[in-house]
């Protein structure tokens, strides 16, 4: 498949090398330019180009911008095709983001993202910690395969996407519609949990809406304090602070 990538952070660079390595056609963008990204590009094995590029003669947008970035990025989608599918990776912390009144008040991240840029979204890739998505993937069937949740209202769409997930070595678990992706989102058992497929089945069904934003904003306090943790100290916590 063709696929463009806007955002070359943790995220967007490690989806663009594993399925690069995958057999895609990968191009990447963000928003120094395509010249800043040449040196990774090449090392990935994907195409540097400009945001505008990225989303033109592609099957697949894989959006990985901060979530505040998205609302500047709705001219450049206005030249993409218009069956294309769009993945959003992005994930709401208001320290970083700003205040964002709509889902403050309980609109899905991704529902909102979707209103920014014209498209309708698939959620994935945002609820697994940059390791876990870098070095814990494993080849399909594999024991002990860690399970990503796809949310997204298209079921054709979020088909291919569900096979992309797991060409990047996590086990997709349909998450429902976009509507609710928010069992998805920082502060519920399925954010950053490292789970299989049938723990993250159950923790999707587990989450409490009013909960996860006081969860999200007492572990960032914690991780932001200064102590140094190991990865697998943070997944427990993670586990422990959404329980």
């Amino acid at each position: 498949m063709k696929i463009g990538i806007i955002g070359a952070g943790n995220i967007g660079s490690t989806v663009a090398r594993k399925l690069a390595a995958s057999g895609h056609a990968v191009k990447i963008a963000h928003a120094g330019g395509p010249e800043s990204l040449q040196e990774l590009a090449t090392k990935i094995g994907a195409t540097a180009v400009a945001a505008g590029d990225a989303v033109k003669d592609v099957h697949v947008i894989v959006l990985s911008v901060p979530l505040s970035a998205c609302a500047d990025l709705a001219g450049v989608f206005q030249e993409a095709p218009s069956n294309v599918i769009v993945v959003d990776t992005s994930n709401y912390y208001p320290f970083r983001d700003g205040a964002i009144a709509e889902i403050d008040g309980g609109k899905p991240e991704s529902a909102w993202v979707g209103e920014q840029i014209g498209r309708p979204v698939v959620k994935t890739w945002n609820a697994a910690l940059a390791e876990t998505l870098a070095n814990r993937g494993r080849p399909a069937g594999q024991r002990g395969r860690l399970a990503l949740p796809v949310a997204g209202d298209d079921t054709g769409a979020k088909a291919i996407v569900m096979k992309l997930v797991d060409e990047t070595g996590f086990d997709p678990v349909d998450a429902g519609e976009v509507a609710q992706s928010w069992r998805q989102q920082p502060g519920t058992p399925a954010y950053c949990t490292e789970l299989a497929a049938a723990g993250l089945a159950t923790a999707l069904q587990s989450a409490d809406k009013s909960r996860a934003p006081v969860n999200r904003e007492r572990l960032i306090k914690e991780f932001m304090q200064g102590k140094e943790m190991t990865h697998d100290e943070i997944v427990a916590r993670n586990r422990a602070g959404t329980a």
